[in-house]
């Protein structure tokens, strides 16, 4: 995920989810390169978490009221917005985070609860000898190891079948998927195996018999991206960071640099959802991480702003469990359209998805019928 400066130099721009595809150790490099922006000089780290046990919401919108100036405002409590008060309390900064639902309820809980190189992305960098798709797909698998090891209790790996209907696509794609293995080195879960016809059928009897040939099985990574979300945000209101849910900006707050004489953010004006109280948050550095929201905060800075996020949808459906086994996955790599399919076992139901189509932006998402049933006709 890439962040930007914004029109004042004093907002950074970034959208959607971290823990399922950002580095973050990429994340972190770019915090240490930006942190000059709050205008402190930040600790190393902090070894010991101030709070044991998370201050209420009450005691959180207190201490959002009476500090007369944050070091740095976080706006957005999604994966990268908690990521983002995480590594900035643990640097000694001063930090108030605020999300106007509750954390983890867009985009960071909504994905297909994979952590993965991405095996078309492989199949891109290859063909159209695309290197930066290779960097790309390299850093993931690095970053699927990392999650593993330091979340194994909301992270595990998990065999996805791969099923071949033409005897000619099975040495295509188990040299594509054996490279997967070899781009993952040292970080691959176990290594990829063919599986014989009856054997395949026998995970998933409800396959198309006639002119199945066989199966390849993988491995990627599972995560519980919304308990991720939720385990970063706990654990920076832990280390002291001022963290507050159902908190709605509704401005932004701007004075003038008396050494630059430039008009610049200086916080935000906030609302309590659940309340209707509004009061003053300032900082002297504002962190927009409101994803696809990206823009409308952006414009609260300069009405002219141009629009530099593109929002696209991406449809799941939930069905009942029993069309997938509970630990084996399965991937359709041509649908009809040319996109992938996934069909995933989770929390005993089975995810299948997704699609990848402009949207609008809304608060509350809807799925068109035209999503739904092109799932529905590929499964």
């Amino acid at each position: 995920m890439a962040f930007q400066k914004a029109v004042k130099g004093t907002i950074l721009v970034g959208g959607g989810a971290l823990a399922t595809v950002l580095g973050l150790s990429q994340f972190a490099h770019y915090r240490r390169k930006q942190m000059n922006l709050a205008y402190v000089k930040a600790a190393d780290y902090i070894s010991e978490p101030v709070n044991r046990e998370p201050p209420s919401r009450e005691a959180q919108l207190l201490t959002l009221q009476n500090t007369s100036e944050f070091d740095i405002l976080v706006i957005g409590g999604g994966a990268t917005g908690s990521g983002c008060a995480l590594d900035a309390v643990t640097r000694g900064l001063k930090t108030a985070l605020v999300e106007r639902d509750d954390f983890s309820s867009g985009t960071s809980s909504r994905s297909t609860k994979l952590i993965h190189g991405g095996v078309r992305y492989l199949q891109k960098a290859i063909m159209k000898l695309d290197i930066e798709q290779y960097r790309m797909v390299k850093e993931a698998l690095h970053e699927r190891a990392n999650l593993l090891e330091i979340a194994p209790h909301l992270s595990a790996p998990l065999p996805i079948m791969l099923p071949v209907y033409k005897w000619w696509q099975l040495p295509y794609y188990w040299v594509g998927i054996k490279l997967y293995d070899l781009v993952a080195g040292s970080n691959c879960l176990k290594s990829s195996y063919v599986l014989s016809k009856s054997r395949a059928l026998e995970h998933f009897p409800m396959l198309q018999k006639d002119k199945l040939v066989g199966a390849i099985v993988y491995y990627d990574g599972q995560h519980n991206d919304a308990r991720m979300n939720l385990a970063i945000a706990l654990t920076a209101a832990r280390y002291g960071a001022a963290t507050a849910n159902y908190m709605e900006v509704v401005s932004l707050l701007k004075k003038t640099d008396p050494q630059t004489g430039k008009v610049r953010v200086s916080g935000a004006r906030c609302k309590d959802v659940l309340t209707g109280q509004e009061f003053d948050v300032r900082a002297k550095c504002v962190i927009n991480a409101t994803g696809p929201f990206t823009d409308s905060v952006r414009k609260m800075d300069d009405k002219d702003a141009a629009a530099i996020c593109q929002p696209s949808a991406g449809v799941h459906i939930v069905m009942p469990g029993y069309y997938s086994p509970e630990s084996m996955g399965l991937l359709d790599p041509a649908t009809s359209d040319g996109r992938v399919i996934f069909f995933l076992p989770w929390q005993k139901m089975t995810i299948a998805g997704t699609t990848d189509t402009p949207t609008d932006v809304t608060h509350h998402p809807i799925p068109s019928e035209e999503d739904i049933n092109f799932i529905l006709n590929e499964v």
